[in-house]
């Protein structure tokens, strides 16, 4: 009963706090998308970079057990899903984390996305068995692997390269980019106003 409580108290902070950066509203989505505004890029990528720097750099330390990390396998559908789901995000604002905490919020668009996001993961249960013996969910690239060997994990790396430093050098890399980014884009030497 604990953990329950514990995710429902963390899924309605992180909720909270996309809604707090503007994450559940499709306009300023995008704008990000169309860089024109990209204060929403610069928090995605700070707390990706700051995740990732805490995650690999407590696994160094001893601090979070290396045994936590699930590496999903690597194959064709998983590119083309991405696909889909970045044209998806594109057309409507949301991506299934920020439809839901935009359905919380009140807003009525996001109930529509959401029902779309059910009848397209029915429409592929229903036709998984066509999916699976196309061979498009066969792994590819050693199947689950990681860019670097993390110690301790039960993952390939593709390279030698400590997995470790080299989470700690990305996750630097998306901080850097997030303080070096300008809030908006500028086109021609002047500010680009988006139309409301």
């Amino acid at each position: 009963m604990t953990s329950i409580i514990l995710a429902i108290v963390i899924g309605a902070a992180f909720g909270a706090t996309l809604d707090r950066v503007g994450a559940t509203n499709p306009s300023l989505i995008g704008r990000m998308l169309n860089l024109t505004n990209l204060h929403l890029m610069k928090t995605i990528l700070l707390a990706i970079g700051v995740g990732s720097i805490l995650m690999f750099g407590g696994q160094m330390i001893g601090l979070v057990d290396v045994g936590h990390m699930s590496v999903k396998a690597a194959y064709i559908g998983v590119f083309i899903g991405g696909l889909l789901l970045g044209g998806g995000w594109a057309m409507s604002g949301y991506c299934p984390g920020t439809g839901v905490c935009a359905a919380a919020s009140g807003r009525k668009d996001a109930l529509f996305f959401i029902a779309g996001g059910l009848f397209g993961a029915a429409a592929y249960m229903g036709t998984y068995p066509a999916w699976k013996a196309s061979g498009m969910l066969d792994d590819i690239a050693g199947g689950k692997v990681t860019l670097g060997t993390v110690p301790g994990a039960s993952y390939e790396g593709l390279t030698a390269i400590s997995g470790d430093l080299l989470g700690l050098a990305i996750g630097a890399v998306f901080v850097l980019v997030a303080f070096v980014l300008p809030d908006t884009a500028s086109r021609s030497g002047g500010q680009v106003q988006p139309a409301e």
